[in-house]
């Protein structure tokens, strides 16, 4: 539990990674809101983009030729540069990849559609540096990428080669992503950030209404949204449903989000921040708040389309919250042989239980274990949070010295959780100025990044090859 192992699935990892890497402004993964302050912005964290109307279109058009928009070849030249059927499969591993390879073949085109689409925008952004003579260094590729490897698989970044070589994937895919990431972050630095401005009124007026909020319920909400219209509402449902059923298989949310989402949390795997419930669509607001953390529902049908929620986290406005508590854990586990029973585990766990029962403080565990052979691991620095949903609040009822039932499994053994000691959280002060500034301005970059984004798709010459 309290081990350092490197995370199974890379992808699922990438934006927490690059989001360390680049600072403030990620292109196409834009930092989510910090903490509290999105609560107190009007417009923030919205759902789902508005479709803007404006078009003279037909109630009931009569559609001549056949367009079968699924049916595509995976080849596209965008402005010149192709886009190669073998780009859009290493990509795609990376997504099966974080969800354990566990895509149902009936998802798989509609996921190469979507991986096409991160790599049509990807093209743009290198392309549009570039243009501007921004275009990113090799060696500022390879810095990146060496982070990452480090992060991921220690001082082994040939690790991390065979890594992505075993999943079908490749170095050049991810290094090409973060030439996409580190060119559209120049961008807006240079053509969007210095043209956006936040007054101090601004300011201080969100710091009031966070204040008028104080111990209010607010929650950390995860999203995917589908786009819908009245004609294709029945097939968007059906897509949703199987989404909802391959996250309950074992998928990554975050992955989904990313790859299907079509709001503009999509590049922070549908991450809204912290928003209170009125923030939400109505339809959400009922959904959201019967809700605890770690579960989801869905697909609910909202204006424009369908949403699939997830509740991350839920706390009370600048109020302290117990789970942020530091705890200073002794973890004591026996390991069952391979070819115990059930019954003989039983047995051994009554054992280790009994044993662990009589233990009168922290001081009495290392001996006890090394009388019945148990492993102890000591952490000083484990915030209550970061401990799995069902033992966060059995920690937090224990007085120091006392220590939990024992859990586990056949093939993981059985553990007992022994608190020492306990750091309680002080009560919240809020955020500082600069945090509400800087959330604010987060916010404007954001949408006229979004905006830049849709210029340069719409100025682009695209070619589908046959």
């Amino acid at each position: 539990m309290f081990g350092a192992g490197f995370p199974g699935a890379l992808f699922g990892n990438f934006t927490t990674v690059t989001s360390r890497l680049f600072g403030r402004i990620a292109p196409r993964l834009i930092l989510a809101p910090l903490g509290a302050i999105a609560i107190a912005l009007s417009g923030a964290a919205v759902a789902q983009d508005d479709f803007d109307g404006g078009l003279a279109l037909p109630d009931n058009p009569q559609i001549f030729g056949k367009q079968d928009p699924n049916h595509r070849t995976a080849m596209v030249i965008i402005n010149g540069e192709v886009i190669t059927g073998t780009d859009v499969d290493q990509r795609v591993a990376l997504v099966v990849a974080a969800n354990g390879g566990k895509v149902a073949p009936e998802e798989m085109e509609r996921l190469r559609m979507q991986v096409l689409r991160n790599l049509m925008d990807e093209t743009l952004q290198i392309q549009e540096a570039k243009a501007q003579d921004m275009a990113v260094e090799d060696a500022e590729v390879e810095e990146s990428y060496a982070r990452i490897a480090r992060q991921n698989f220690g001082q082994d970044p040939k690790a991390m080669d065979a890594y992505l070589a075993k999943i079908g994937s490749s170095p050049a895919s991810l290094k090409r992503q973060i030439r996409g990431e580190l060119a559209w972050q120049r961008l807006l630095r240079r053509n969007v950030t210095p043209f956006v401005n936040v007054s101090d009124d601004e300011v201080r007026e969100a710091i009031t209404r966070m204040e008028q909020a104080k111990g209010t319920d607010e929650y950390r909400v995860g999203e995917i949204f589908l786009y819908a219209t009245s004609e294709n509402r029945d097939a968007v449902a059906q897509n949703a449903l199987k989404i909802v059923e391959q996250i309950k298989g074992g998928g990554n949310f975050v992955a989904y989000a990313r790859q299907f989402s079509e709001a503009s949390t999509a590049p922070v795997g549908g991450d809204l921040g912290w928003v209170k419930l009125g923030m939400l669509p109505p339809e959400l607001q009922q959904a959201v708040a019967g809700l605890e953390p770690g579960q989801m529902v869905g697909p609910v049908e909202v204006r424009g389309g369908f949403s699939i929620v997830l509740l991350i986290d839920k706390r009370k406005v600048l109020t302290a919250d117990p789970r942020d508590a530091v705890l200073s854990l002794k973890q004591v586990s026996i390991k069952f042989p391979t070819g115990t029973t059930e019954a003989q585990a039983n047995q051994k766990a009554g054992i280790f239980a009994e044993a662990m029962a009589g233990a009168k403080g922290c001081a009495a565990a290392d001996g006890i274990a090394q009388q019945i052979g148990a492993e102890v691991i000591t952490n000083d620095q484990v915030k209550a949070r970061d401990l799995p949903g069902p033992l966060q609040n059995m920690v937090l009822s224990l007085n120091v010295g006392q220590a939990t039932p024992p859990f586990g499994s056949l093939t993981e053994g059985v553990s007992v959780l022994m608190l020492c000691g306990r750091d309680d959280p002080s009560v919240a002060g809020g955020p500082s100025f600069e945090d509400v500034e800087n959330q604010i301005l987060d916010e404007r970059i954001n949408r006229r990044s979004r905006a830049y984004m849709r210029d340069l798709r719409r100025d682009a010459v695209i070619d589908y090859g046959n």
